[in-house]
């Protein structure tokens, strides 16, 4: 096929070709960006091209393939969504200290109550007894 009559098949079927990739992408740039890469494809293997079907079909066939292989890439580099039970962010230094030096306080506070209190918080903080 010479060059003249793929600028026309490119203005020809540019936009039946994008409508397809919209239709499967529902995304305007990915399906600009997938017909700009179809017509690309199709110019590079434009030899393999044998006539047995439309020639719109053709390129919708090589836009199909584009699309699921821009699929299967995105697959790849999506980030795993979070588990159940996921560890939580580890906290800032700031924050641990703060923890802390509540926990020191709380302690502190146990051991100035009265002593049957006391002995039942002990026995539910370190020795995991109900009250």
């Amino acid at each position: 096929m010479e060059y003249r009559s793929f600028e026309q098949i490119y203005l020809q079927y540019y936009k039946p070709v994008y409508a397809y990739l919209m239709t499967l992408c529902q995304n305007e740039e990915l399906a600009a960006e997938l017909t700009q890469e179809t017509f690309y494809q199709a110019v590079r293997s434009i030899d393999r091209f044998d006539g047995s079907c439309q020639v719109s079909t053709w390129l919708c066939q090589i836009a199909k393939h584009l699309f699921h292989q821009d699929l299967r890439k995105r697959r790849r580099e999506e980030p795993l969504p979070e588990e159940e039970g996921a560890l939580p962010p580890l906290p800032s230094a700031e924050a641990e200290v703060l923890e802390q030096t509540g926990r020191l306080d709380l302690l502190r506070r146990v051991h100035d109550l009265p002593e049957p209190g006391r002995e039942v918080v002990y026995l539910r903080i370190f020795g995991n007894l109900s009250f």
